[in-house]
């Protein structure tokens, strides 16, 4: 016998004895056995231990029968199906027993074996066979009429075995159902309400036919008209069914709607509480079936959220706010006499609150016509009685503030960028919002002052949530509110929760309102939030701590000179944070927010502080040395240094200088930047009272930090290094040869751009303004240019970039711009370089872009000479060269319109062959150039475009598009209409480039264009019926630019687009033609490219228009997607997985017809004989599809579909698809963690 099988066999012994301590103990010491992984039973001892421990259930000892229960968890996996079985048998027939406590014992049981049956493949079986064999029980027991609490033990478990095990009971769902309907009709109503629940874990697994029997159940009882009770019970069941089952219950609403309505008259307060909860799960869950059902539902909810017919509301509103705390005591009284416990009332109108929220939040699309109807009402029940029903009526109309907050972010701001009187068009729904805010704020304010907590939290966080949606619509009412801020800060009853909830609003209100709106208070809110500093939590003193600091803001606001005196305030404000600055034995969090808050007292009233700045200044030092609070002096020393009130700084700079240079070899990069920063502003700020010897620390550290490893830290350790060789040249010498490398080495690398490279240009050219010898304008330009005259197999093997290009010439510029007169010199070496046949490539495309760029600063003027190199350059064999000029035109055009620009138009008219590079140069121009400056030039410039807009080459009909269509920017009240005449006249090709044309208009920023374009688009966008297939493809590619660049211009639009571009995504079989090719034959598909701007702009309208797209119609194309051409699928797969996150219920209500492709991708396997590309294009559109599955997967209620259930389980079987599924998985997590890194270094 194995040392197992023996201590297994003494366990079993022990549990035999009279003795109930030896019995816990054995049992307990088998349960402990039974835990670990390892231990392997024979077939004896399986048997023993399962025959003991149901034994042990009949024990008269409760402690023991508990510990066998718990034993039989770790034994299902750890014995094989007979004894499974067997154990399943006992504990089934037990359920029937007379003894109930054997019935309590043996359903703990039951639903434990449950909770451990497998659910992986390799244990189905077990899992199936076992869930018959409690199914059949249980269904006989739930048969016994006789005993109430058999049938409620069996319901019980049946919830629990469908809520976990319903896709392994398909075969039962019927007998199930069939045996549960009639629980319904039970006088027990606590037999009713579970045969309710297991209903509704039945309902998301049944078939189709199966629910449609349930639901016709229902209606026809509920047709009926049976008893009150009953009806209730059904109402039940149709919620519970339409938040479990979702969408299916769409296809029966039409008779529903009406049935529940009907109910709603009957005078019983729980039916109508089930009719509204089943309208909260229908609008939930069937949105777009309900639409024509929503006004009539509107209806009743208005009616009965005022639902209260023992109460009697006074309705004169206005009654004087002291008569209202005279009648405090009076109204407690006569509250007694309403509070009556049969009052279900309540209920009522809690319920048909929760339904209109239920409808605010999932239909944004009528968010305007709530503002008229539901949001009235809302504010008409602030005054409601019930303490659950007001907190239910806050987070409704705190639901109506945040769509409302939703939609103003997707409405696109259309600005006149032309005319600054004109202020940006206001969202409609945020306009309708600040007509409610008076009265909204007349409701509440006086709840601020009521005893309950829960009333004045909840006014707090809608007020919360209103200053959030429209800032500054509060300014007015400030007076009204501060009343109610200062009696929960004051009010000695009131929990630390309630203040910090005071606290933090008054924290958002002050952000987001002028200092004016407040200073005239400063008296009454000042002492309340100086007594919050002096609480003993800690949470109430970091959030006063932050309130402080605004409201020095308050006091003085910088660069506005206001009236108010802060004076009196300043000895008391800084006082307390003083006590709170010094105290080291104090959270973290009030540490960092008393040096933040200190911090901004100095930086806006140091002047009426005097002596005490110093001693503040001296434990800004000491924290500054403190690793924990490090990071919080370095941004409060930058603050001061750059306060207006010009702070003396000097008596802790040399050692503050020291500490800082500490911090820049630190890993922490929030840290590094924050010293960089700090430094900058001491340096620009303070440069008198720092001698050039205390910056030695920081200046060694400089060098490292120069580096394209990290463009951030470089720009702004560049930034640094400008400041100190304009303040301190005579560092420079000492740090040139150690950091320049740095700085050429960024320059030649090919990420430099942007804001990095404005910095370096700065630097360079205060370099050579510092006039240090050894830092001159032509050392500077020999570093620049050295790596570009190198020949190009040199030694270290390095290729130039073509961005460094760019950036040196740049660099060129900026340096000539600095010192004028050796530019004319330069100029003369560059024209020499391109004209020199010796001189390498690169040498010449420098020279090119160099002249460019120098000519772009206006310096060329008008030279004949270098218009002849460029046209000569145009003649070069290299392309490479070819295109340098092409850009360097451009560019000197830019500097000198007048000289260039007609003699550009003359070339491009002169010379076809060259058009094209002529054609970049002018893009360039019109690009580039102001308004002002084009506009003589725009008829002309024009008119050659319009003689190019047909050309066969298609490269230069975009580049003409291009041109046109930043041109019609210049003057666009002008230029677009005739634009829109072209469409009318031209042939296909001229088509096609005015609607590229118009692609080019739609920028992602505001412009003056924009309401025009608003106006017309419409017309531009009936080309997507043209009958030439080019021009409908270039129009969905506008129609996909603007709606993602600028979503505003088509919303409106959808409707009468929505078909056409529908109708571009299916296949037509007129436009595929075989093309022979030898031997073989080759389909060719001419609609593909059609197809794929489709599907291109619907994935676009997911992101910038989904309110306005029907989801269902929306997934039939994708559906049809999903079977097209390898970019289609991989397209739709992505859409897929988007439309998951987005919209889960749609999805969901079309899954089974989404599967099918899916599993057709996930299991294709390419031809054995098959090119290395085709397997690599099959395993890359598998693994888009496994993502698509893995974002359907993410959803909970997605397995309770039976072919996606099917699915998994093939996904979990087969190896190679498995592996395709873990290894995205752990991509996603990988991503995940790899930013998470980043941010923390």
């Amino acid at each position: 016998m194995s040392s197992v099988s023996y201590h297994i066999s003494n366990l079993l012994e022990k549990m035999t004895s009279t003795d109930k301590d030896f019995r816990f103990m054995a049992t307990n010491d088998l349960m402990l056995e039974l835990q670990k992984d390892s231990i392997k039973l024979d077939e004896d001892s399986e048997r023993r231990v399962v025959t003991m421990l149901l034994k042990l259930l009949e024990d008269k000892n409760g402690e023991v029968q508990n510990l066998a229960v718990k034993c039989l968890a770790p034994l299902v996996s750890k014995v094989k199906e007979p004894q499974v079985e067997t154990m399943v048998d006992v504990l089934c027939s037990n359920m029937t027993s007379d003894k109930e406590q054997l019935r309590d014992i043996s359903s703990m049981g039951l639903k434990t074996v449950i909770a451990e049956l497998p659910l992986t493949s390799s244990g189905l079986t077990l899992t199936g066979s076992v869930c018959k064999k409690i199914t059949s029980q249980l269904i006989g027991a739930m048969g016994k009429h006789d005993d109430v609490s058999v049938q409620l033990e069996a319901l019980d478990i049946l919830s629990d075995m469908l809520g976990r095990l319903s896709g392994a009971l398909v075969s039962f769902h019927s007998s199930l159902l069939s045996s549960l309907l009639p629980q319904l009709t039970s006088p027990r109503m606590a037999v009713r309400k579970r045969s309710i629940l297991a209903l509704g874990h039945l309902v998301p697994c049944c078939s189709p036919a199966l629910f449609s029997q349930l639901t016709e159940h229902l209606m026809k009882e509920l047709a009926k008209g049976p008893p009150t009770s009953m009806t209730r019970t059904y109402i039940q069941c149709l919620a519970t069914i339409s938040r479990q089952g979702g969408h299916r219950v769409g296809e029966h609403l039409e008779k529903l709607i009406p049935m529940v309505v009907k109910f709603t008259g009957v005078e019983d307060d729980e039916l109508r509480e089930y009719c509204f909860q089943a309208f909260e799960a229908f609008i939930r869950r069937c949105p777009k079936e309900m639409s024509p059902h929503i006004a009539t539902v509107t209806q009743l909810c208005l009616k009965y959220m005022t639902f209260d017919p023992n109460y009697n509301y006074d309705d004169n509103e206005e009654e004087d706010e002291d008569r209202m705390d005279i009648d405090d005591e009076l109204e407690e009284e006569s509250d007694d006499e309403y509070s009556d416990d049969d009052d279900m009332s309540w209920k009522v109108r809690r319920s048909s609150i929760k339904c209109l929220e239920a409808l605010i939040s999932t239909r944004l699309d009528l968010l305007l016509s709530f503002y008229s109807s539901i949001c009235p009402a809302l504010l008409a029940r602030f005054k409601e009685r019930e303490e659950n029903v007001r907190a239910d009526v806050f987070t409704a109309f705190s639901t109506l503030l945040r769509q409302t907050r939703v939609a103003s972010s997707r409405h696109s701001l259309i600005v006149s960028g032309s005319d600054p009187g004109v202020r940006r068009e206001e969202e409609p729904a945020v306009a309708l919002l600040k007509k409610q805010v008076p009265a909204t704020v007349k409701a509440l304010h006086r709840q601020l002052k009521e005893k309950s907590i829960k009333f004045r939290q909840g006014c707090f966080c809608l007020l919360t949530e209103l200053a959030h949606t429209v800032p500054g619509a509060l300014e007015e009412h400030i007076p009204a509110l501060i009343p109610g801020i200062v009696f929960s800060l004051t009010d000695k009853s009131t929990l630390s929760t309630m203040r910090i909830d005071a606290l933090s609003f008054f924290n958002v209100l002050l952000l987001s309102h002028p200092p004016q709106a407040f200073q005239p208070h400063m008296q009454v809110l000042l002492p309340p939030v100086i007594a919050c500093i002096e609480d003993t939590f800690y949470k109430i003193t970091s959030e006063a701590l932050l309130v402080i600091q605004h409201l020095v803001k308050v006091m003085r606001p910088q660069g506005q000179a206001g009236g108010f005196d802060p004076k009196p305030f300043v000895k008391e404000v800084f006082s307390v944070t003083m006590k709170r600055l010094k105290a080291t034995d104090i959270d973290q969090e009030v540490k960092e927010r008393a040096i933040s808050c200190m911090g901004h007292i100095v930086c806006h009233l140091g002047d009426h502080l005097r002596a005490e700045v110093q001693a503040v200044l001296a434990i800004f030092l000491e924290r500054l040395k403190n690793e924990i609070t490090r990071l919080t002096a370095v941004r409060t020393i930058t603050l001061i240094a750059a306060s207006p009130l010009k702070i003396d700084m000097s008596p802790i700079l040399p050692e503050a200088l020291s500490v800082l240079g500490s911090f820049l070899r630190k890993n922490q990069r929030a840290l590094k930047l924050g010293t960089l920063a700090c430094l900058t502003a001491l340096v620009t700020h303070h440069a008198a009272s720092i001698k050039p010897a205390a910056l030695e620390p920081v200046l060694s550290e400089l060098p490292t930090l120069v580096d394209e490893s990290d463009m951030h830290v470089s720009q702004v350790s560049i930034t640094l290094l400008t400041g100190m060789a304009k303040a301190y040249p005579s560092t420079l010498a000492k740090i040139s040869s150690s950091v320049l490398p740095g700085v050429f080495r960024l320059i030649h690398s090919p990420l430099l751009q942007g804001s990095t490279l404005e910095a370096i240009l700065e630097y360079l050219q205060a370099l050579v303004l510092s006039k240090t010898s050894n830092l001159s304008y032509s050392q500077l330009l020999k570093s620049l240019m050295e790596p570009f005259h190198r020949s190009q197999s040199s030694a270290d093997g390095s290729i130039v970039h073509r961005q460094s290009y760019h950036s040196v010439a740049h660099c060129v510029a900026a340096l000539s711009s600095a010192s004028p007169k050796e530019t004319p010199g330069t100029v003369a070496g560059f024209i020499q370089q391109v004209k020199n046949p010796g001189s390498p490539e690169a040498a010449r495309v420098l020279a090119l872009l160099c002249l460019g760029e120098v000519g772009r600063k206006g310096s060329l003027g008008g030279s004949k000479e270098v218009q002849g190199v460029i046209l000569e350059a145009f003649s070069s064999t290299s392309e490479e060269v070819k295109t340098a000029a092409s850009c360097a035109l451009g560019s000197m055009a830019v500097g000198c319109l007048s000289d260039y620009l007609p003699f550009l138009l003359k070339e491009i008219s002169a010379q076809p062959r060259r058009q094209y590079l002529l054609l970049h140069s002018l893009k360039e121009v019109i690009s580039v150039c102001p308004a002002s400056s084009l506009s003589p030039h725009v008829e002309s410039v024009w008119a050659l475009l319009f003689q190019n807009c047909e050309c066969q080459e298609e490269g230069t009909r975009n580049l003409v598009a291009e041109c046109l269509g930043k041109l019609t920017l210049v003057n666009p009240a002008a230029l677009l209409p005739r634009l829109k005449q072209q469409l009318k006249t031209g042939s296909p090709l001229a088509r096609s480039t005015v609607v590229t044309a118009i692609k080019f208009t739609i920028v992602d920023h505001p412009a003056p264009i924009d309401s025009l374009l608003k106006d017309c688009i419409g017309d531009f966008l009936k080309t997507l019926q043209d009958e030439d297939i080019n021009v409908r493809r270039i129009a969905l590619v506008m129609f996909n630019s603007a709606a993602h660049n600028k979503p505003s211009l088509i919303r409106g639009l959808l409707g009468r687009v929505l078909p056409h571009l529908y109708k571009e995504t299916q296949i037509r079989k007129d436009l595929i033609r075989e093309v022979e090719m030898g031997p073989f034959k080759h389909t060719v598909d001419d609609g593909l490219d059609v197809r794929k701007a489709a599907f291109e702009c619907m994935y676009s309208l997911l992101d910038s228009c989904l309110e306005g797209l029907d989801i269902l119609q929306f997934l039939d194309h994708v559906e049809e997607g999903l079977k097209d051409h390898y970019d289609i699928r991989m397209l739709t797969f992505l859409m897929l997985a988007r439309l998951v996150s987005l919209c889960p219920a749609a999805v969901l209500q079309r899954l089974d017809r989404l599967v099918e492709p899916l599993k057709a991708t996930v299991t294709t396997k390419v031809k054995a004989g098959s090119v290395k590309q085709e397997f690599e294009k099959q395993e890359e559109l598998r693994r888009s599809a496994m993502r698509a599955v893995a974002a359907l997967l993410a959803v909970p209620e997605v397995e309770r579909s039976p072919s996606m259930a099917e699915f998994a389980n093939q996904i979990k079987t087969s190896t190679d698809m498995a592996s395709i599924y873990q290894s995205i998985k752990g991509g996603e997590g990988g991503g995940i963690g790899a930013t998470e890194s980043m941010d923390m270094s």
